[in-house]
């Protein structure tokens, strides 16, 4: 189980959300050329490590954040609502910790299961 802290409600189970997705910057509309609002559109990094996402709390608040979360890990190190919501970094790192600690938890299990 992931533990995403979301910045009104609190720590909930990720379940709740929609992953909207990797946060880009959108272009101007006046002056992007259609390949700057294909890459906007449909590309992504990817990376294996820190990056900033967006998350709906579809059964929740219904409200968007941004999360700060390691890919690989699942750990979060901040949590901020849109663009100026306030930092809940200390929060998000206890509850990634508590979701990896699940995460671990569940492998364990399934090891010993298998």
């Amino acid at each position: 189980m992931i533990l995403l802290p979301c910045a009104w409600c609190g720590p909930r189970d990720a379940s709740e959300f929609h992953h909207v997705g990797e946060a880009v910057a959108r272009p101007d509309p006046g002056t992007a050329t259609p390949q700057q609002w294909r890459g906007y559109l449909y590309l992504r990094a990817n990376p294996c490590g820190w990056t900033t996402e967006t998350w709906y709390h579809r059964m929740g608040c219904r409200r968007f954040m941004k999360v700060e979360r390691h890919t690989q890990t699942n750990e979060i190190r901040a949590v901020w609502a849109g663009e100026q919501g306030r930092s809940a970094g200390q929060q998000g790192r206890s509850a990634g910790q508590a979701g990896q600690s699940a995460g671990q938890a569940g492998q364990s299990a399934g090891q010993a299961g298998g």
